[in-house]
């Protein structure tokens, strides 16, 4: 296959450690690690070693999990966090969908709740104080 379980489970250790992965994320990645291995070790497999690389990163995955290092929910809290002070809650939840993941939890609750002030800061900080000089100018604000 090109990777040994062991190195396969530190690459993955080294992606959690930069940052949560949700775990369709970690998968596309480690899989795509699996293929490069394979298709430098034996480029003539691929198709076979493919099937085994998808079942190896899936066990890989489930047992991450079942050790708390792989979490979808924190995944969702620290994406959240991080995105929330520059987008709206709409958009927020589009992107976690595109993942295949919903939005909950309280930080979930704090970004809907905060929408309307943040709204507002950012209006502030690319228009400043002034009011708008004419209608044309309002409705693009």
């Amino acid at each position: 296959m090109g990777l040994s379980p062991a190195q396969l489970r530190a690459r993955a250790l080294a992606c959690l450690a930069l940052r949560e992965h949700s775990r369709a994320e970690l998968h596309r990645k480690l899989l795509r690690a699996l293929q490069r291995a394979a298709d430098l070790a034996q480029p003539d497999t691929r198709q076979d070693t493919l099937q085994d690389a998808d079942a190896t990163v899936a066990a890989l995955l489930d047992a991450l999990t079942e050790q708390g290092l792989l979490s979808e929910a924190r995944y969702i809290d620290s994406r959240l966090r991080t995105r929330a002070p520059r987008l709206g809650a709409r958009r927020l939840s589009a992107e976690l969908a595109q993942q295949g993941l919903r939005p909950e939890g309280d930080t979930w609750a704090q970004v809907q709740a905060t929408e309307a002030e943040r709204a507002q800061a950012l209006l502030h900080r690319r228009f400043g104080d002034a009011p708008p000089p004419d209608p044309k100018e309002r409705a693009r604000r």
